[in-house]
């Protein structure tokens, strides 16, 4: 395994929809790989791979932090089949270090998606697992976090950036 470079904001890449996995070989299992060694190194718990400069539609994603290994899991191509709820929450992205902000998501979604060899599953998640999939399910339709609140807290957002830029903390 290996570590791959997290592609920060204002990258491209990270607001271009990705293109659907065709292929399921060894090369996207050895991605995956790198991309859950990358996500557990930065302790995030979700890595789309649009963050790591891979336009395709997958993430991974391990909301237990590390500390359950039956939590993590790849989802490729996924697909959002319905949302309920609400929850407002503190939410961060691996592509914007050091910048959190509360967001306002679904409390439960239900996304279909395909494992590492093609197969079809679903994922019926609440609290954190909701929060998570819908944030990389964006990354991988080029949306991202910052989208989701208002443009006073977007400038905000891209102050800060511009902070950490001159401290040597960005880019």
């Amino acid at each position: 395994m290996a570590l791959l470079e997290i592609i920060k904001y204002p990258d491209d890449v990270l607001e271009t929809p990705g293109e659907p996995v065709t292929e399921f070989d060894e090369r996207l299992k050895k991605l995956i790989a790198d991309m859950f060694e990358t996500m557990s190194e930065a302790r995030g718990v979700g890595l789309a791979a649009p963050q790591v400069n891979v336009s395709q539609r997958l993430f991974v994603m391990d909301c237990s932090g590390g500390s359950d290994p039956s939590r993590r899991v790849a989802l490729i191509n996924p697909v959002i089949l319905s949302v309920e709820g609400e929850q407002t929450g503190d939410e961060g992205c691996l592509s914007f270090p050091g910048v959190f902000f509360a967001v306002t998501r679904s409390l439960r979604a239900v996304v279909q998606a395909q494992d590492t060899n093609g197969e079809m599953f679903e994922i019926d998640g609440m609290d954190l697992t909701a929060r998570c999939m819908l944030h990389e399910t964006d990354h991988c339709d080029g949306i991202l976090f910052i989208n989701h609140t208002t443009r006073l807290k977007r400038e905000m957002v891209k102050r800060k950036m511009r902070k950490l830029a001159r401290a040597g903390k960005w880019l």
